[in-house]
Parts: structure tokens; C-alpha cells; sequence
């Protein structure tokens, strides 16, 4: 069996949104302190025993992330201006971002997690 190792970060952001054609409170514009946690899987460490710097990580990241959807109205940023800013739909959006722009020697992206809340988060994953 190969090693394989998942290495996560998080970012946070601040955001608001409104859910089209949701009934309830939720369809109103309202903001959350958002968590994205990122995870990319490794088969191999470098000569310091490491996949990657988290820092790195962290960082580039933030780079794709926070200058489109930070201290925004997610309804108002693309793809979420034509799609509904549901957390599902944000986290696909995040792993297509990631997957699109993110290039990490010997990683390969695996999955978004979604905090909207400190209980309430979406996974999104692609097999």
C-alpha cells in the first residue's frame, strides 16, 4: 500500500448573500463568517518530510479566494450573480477555482469544505 497523506488549511471571509426562491428568513440578504477548508492529497514527502508548507497553502489560497468573494455580496460576483449562492453551489465553485488555478507539485486537490456557521458546512468532493 503507497502513503498518502491529506493536508488541509482553512481561510475565512465575510460575505453576504440571499437565497433565491428560498422561503424563510434566508431569502433575505444576511452575512456570514465564512470557513473554507481545503484538502489536497500527497503520495510523497520532500527531504524535509514535508508535502507542502502550510503557509503556502494558506496562501495561495487566499489569492484565488478572498479578491472575488471577500467583504462582497456573493449574488452580486460571478457565477453567483446567474447561480443561486446556496453553500453546495459556493463549495463547487471554490473545488472548480482551486482545481483551475491552483497547481501544487505532487498534490492533488480532493475536496472544499464550506463552514457558513460553526455548526452548519457542506463537503463537496468530485470522484
Amino acid at each position: 500500500m503507497s502513503a498518502r497523506y491529506i493536508v488541509s488549511t482553512e481561510i475565512q471571509f465575510s460575505a453576504s448573500h440571499a437565497l433565491k426562491g428560498y422561503r424563510g428568513d434566508c431569502s433575505r440578504v444576511h452575512g456570514h463568517n465564512w470557513v473554507a477548508r481545503v484538502s489536497y492529497e500527497f503520495g510523497a514527502l520532500d527531504g524535509l518530510g514535508l508535502t507542502i508548507d502550510y503557509r503556502e497553502l494558506r496562501t495561495v489560497l487566499e489569492r484565488v479566494i478572498l479578491p472575488r468573494f471577500d467583504h462582497r455580496h456573493l449574488n452580486d460576483c460571478p457565477p453567483f450573480d446567474a447561480v443561486n449562492p446556496t453553500s453546495e453551489n459556493i463549495a463547487a465553485e471554490f473545488f472548480r477555482l482551486c482545481r483551475a488555478e491552483i497547481s501544487l507539485p505532487g498534490g492533488v486537490l480532493k475536496e472544499v469544505e464550506l463552514w457558513e456557521s460553526p455548526t452548519d458546512m457542506v463537503r463537496y468532493r468530485e470522484d
